[in-house]
């Protein structure tokens, strides 16, 4: 590969004696990872269950594993039950060092494709809300959907700016993550392109973006709440400089110094005489760690504020839509007083502790339970991923090794004897889908377009 030679004077400048290190590294493989989903099945389980032969595990992140590169995990149907996530490896440390407390008012400002936001609903247990928000609508649904796929019950999708968010949500979250817009220098090893975005766009682009995003994060979060900051580039005009700059502005900020492991180094004030205390940052590079570039802050907002209070929302239950309340009251266990709320023959379950939406552009709100159509209900994909198997009273379960799972995500009719109507397909006890019961056969309801190819 051949890279910018402004960039690698800099970097020259930069690393010193690690310099031929680093380029050295380019040569080295690329790290695959997975990580488990632990809002579906503990790690307990996933040692009794893992199909995989060589899992190695991540240091930074215990739910994270390194895959070899002949497995094929986008081909097994666990992943099609959202039981893991393909993530980089070193991409999992944004969301691993972020301090979550089941419960937490969480915002990921900027989500998609929602590798972090998987991870942070996985630690938030189904407790407290999640707003998942990224400006591009386009790349927001790639979010909804692995949010669906994850089963995160307490998530909201968003797609605005971080100044319209802010003007809605002044001192509202306890814990906000930015995984910042960057020049991806830490990109370069994995994605040629980076290159040239490095190149069209460059620091001084991303530097802009970057103090507008921190500035709006810090309208939105609580006194005593917690702020992590993180980037895939090297630059330290993006990384301990925006920091630095930011703490400037802000005397109720401080950096709470992070644990480095596994081959992660200490942050870098000195290369752009930034305060002392950003040596409690950390930098995952490529020569140290068995993964690509990262940077990754985490700042506690003191208790100097009036904290804002925000009046509770006020929904519908699932009794209140008869329809929906008789078809759900004979397929699962769902409790009758769920808060709810519909929206143009859709119903969504809500978190209960919702940010006030008015004016919002929300693209999904909660799980979307199904849709009334002429009277009748028909459920949706995203309620089967969103609950255990044990939530449904008519299931059809098959092991990961019968080939009827795999006609099943390809969109097939199965055979199959079973009572008339809904029916949940399960993987070893992990829902997938439904199907639709009659005459001896399964008529497939697995969306088109979530098919395994």
């Amino acid at each position: 590969m051949k890279l910018p030679e402004t960039f690698t004077v800099k970097m020259k400048a930069l690393l010193k004696d690690e310099y031929e290190d680093y380029l050295d590294s380019y040569h080295l493989p690329q790290y695959q990872g997975i990580r488990i989903n632990t809002l579906k099945v503990d790690l307990e389980q996933w040692e009794t269950i893992n199909p995989f032969a060589t899992l190695k595990e991540v240091p930074w992140c215990k739910e994270g594993f390194y895959y070899d590169k002949e497995e094929k995990p986008t081909k097994h149907p666990y992943y099609y039950a959202g039981l893991y996530y393909i993530q980089e490896p070193s991409a999992m440390s944004p969301g691993a060092y972020l301090p979550i407390v089941p419960g937490d008012r969480v915002l990921d400002l900027c989500a998609a494709p929602g590798g972090k936001s998987t991870q942070i609903a996985a630690r938030m247990q189904g407790k407290g809300v999640l707003v998942s928000n990224d400006i591009s609508a386009s790349r927001a649904k790639a979010l909804l959907k692995n949010l669906e796929n994850f089963g995160a019950r307490q998530a909201i999708v968003t797609s605005e700016t971080s100044e319209k968010l802010a003007s809605k949500w002044p001192g509202y979250f306890d814990k906000i993550l930015i995984d910042a817009p960057c020049s991806g220098e830490g990109m370069f090893r994995k994605n040629e392109t980076a290159v040239k975005s490095w190149e069209n766009y460059g620091v001084d682009y991303c530097t802009k973006l970057q103090e507008t995003i921190l500035e709006d994060a810090a309208t939105m979060l609580k006194p005593d709440g917690m702020l992590l900051y993180s980037t895939c580039t090297f630059s330290p005009e993006e990384n301990e400089g925006m920091i630095g700059a930011f703490l400037k502005k802000h005397s109720d900020f401080k950096v709470v110094p992070l644990l480095p492991v596994g081959g992660i180094q200490e942050g870098k004030p000195e290369w752009i005489d930034a305060p002392a205390s950003l040596k409690g940052a950390l930098r995952l590079w490529p020569h140290h760690i068995e993964g690509e570039g990262h940077f990754v802050c985490l700042l506690k907002r003191e208790n100097k504020n009036h904290e804002l209070s925000y009046k509770p929302q006020l929904y519908k239950r699932l009794k209140d839509y008869s329809e929906a309340y008789a078809f759900l009251k004979e397929q699962t266990y769902l409790p009758e007083d769920l808060p709810v709320v519909e929206i143009k023959g859709k119903l969504y379950q809500v978190p209960s502790d919702n940010p006030p939406l008015m004016g919002i552009r929300v693209i999904r709100c909660g799980v979307l339970l199904g849709e009334i159509k002429n009277k009748r209900f028909d459920p949706g994909h995203a309620l089967v991923l969103a609950y255990g198997k044990e939530m449904f009273k008519n299931t059809i379960c098959y092991k990961s090794t019968d080939e009827e799972v795999i006609r099943y995500l390809k969109g097939e009719t199965l055979l199959h004897e079973a009572h008339k109507g809904y029916h949940v397909i399960c993987v070893d006890d992990q829902p997938l889908g439904w199907v639709k019961a009659q005459d001896g056969r399964l008529k497939n309801q697995y969306p088109a377009t979530w098919r395994m190819v």
